[in-house]
């Protein structure tokens, strides 16, 4: 009987609720109280990997070029050096207040974006890959390699747009990479902000929930700037279906505007 009762019901609610809104509902009840969803796995040790999104900050409105998130590490102005106050007037960024429309960023001739650049987007989002003495971060076409095996960064180095990093981990959760000689032909962000070789990174990427995970960076460049600073960035987990986007820097320039041809195969 009591079965037959149960077996009606679940046919009434078929019948007066479609399958979809049934498993809104059920999905509603999974919600806490608050109405937020909850990170239902354990936080694994020692692991970053997979495929992350960054999401944009809580509280800030867009702007015309849809928030500082899409072009900047952090909101609001940078105490520089005389030289690095040169170099930022030099540049002439298409985003953020100081934007024109004939660019001379380095990303419209498709050079890497290098670090920290590469988080200066509402659209950052990398993938991590851990292997043995090694980490490596995809964005995109652009593959970053982050020591792990204990060793020191290498005196003399040359140049790189990803430097040379070394990671090691802090508790469980906690990740710092230390990055140093990275190409300065690269930009800080899309807004222009310049840094010299001397540019020293430490990100501190902490895996606060399964399917959350907290950057901060310092930034130190005693030439360009009057004194360290830091920027925050959160990303969120992606669906392990999803993998860090690719396609060539060339497709999506493709026009008279910026000087590039199509390269057609050849017959």
């Amino acid at each position: 009987m009591r079965i037959y009762l149960t077996c009606s019901i679940l046919l009434g609610l078929a019948v007066v609720f479609p399958p979809v809104i049934l498993c809104q509902m059920a999905d509603q009840q999974k919600l806490p109280q608050s109405g937020k969803p909850t990170d239902q796995k354990a936080n694994p040790v020692h692991s970053l990997a997979g495929s992350w999104g960054a999401r944009p900050p809580v509280g800030d409105a867009p702007d015309e070029d849809g928030g500082w998130w899409n072009y900047s590490l952090r909101p609001g102005s940078l105490s520089m050096t005389p030289l690095g106050e040169a170099k930022f007037k030099a540049n002439k960024p298409s985003f953020g207040p100081n934007k024109v429309e004939n660019s001379n960023d380095p990303a419209y001739g498709c050079l890497p974006p290098g670090v920290p650049q590469v988080y200066a987007s509402m659209g950052a989002g990398m993938q991590i890959i851990e292997l043995p003495g090694r980490m490596l971060m995809l964005f995109g076409n652009n593959v970053r390699q982050v020591f792990t095996d204990g060793r020191q960064h290498p005196k003399n180095l040359q140049p790189l747009w990803m430097g040379h990093s070394i990671g090691n981990w802090e508790g469980e959760d906690v990740f710092i990479v230390d990055t140093i000689g990275i190409n300065d032909r690269a930009w800080i962000d899309r807004m222009g902000h310049p840094h010299s070789d001397a540019l020293h990174l430490v990100e501190r990427f902490h895996r606060v929930a399964y399917n959350t995970l907290e950057l901060q960076m310092t930034i130190e460049d005693p030439k360009i700037y009057t004194a360290p600073w830091t920027a925050e960035k959160v990303f969120r987990l992606r669906p392990p279906a999803m993998r860090a986007g690719g396609g060539a820097c060339e497709d999506v320039f493709i026009n008279r505007a910026f000087g590039l041809k199509p390269i057609l195969p050849s017959r």
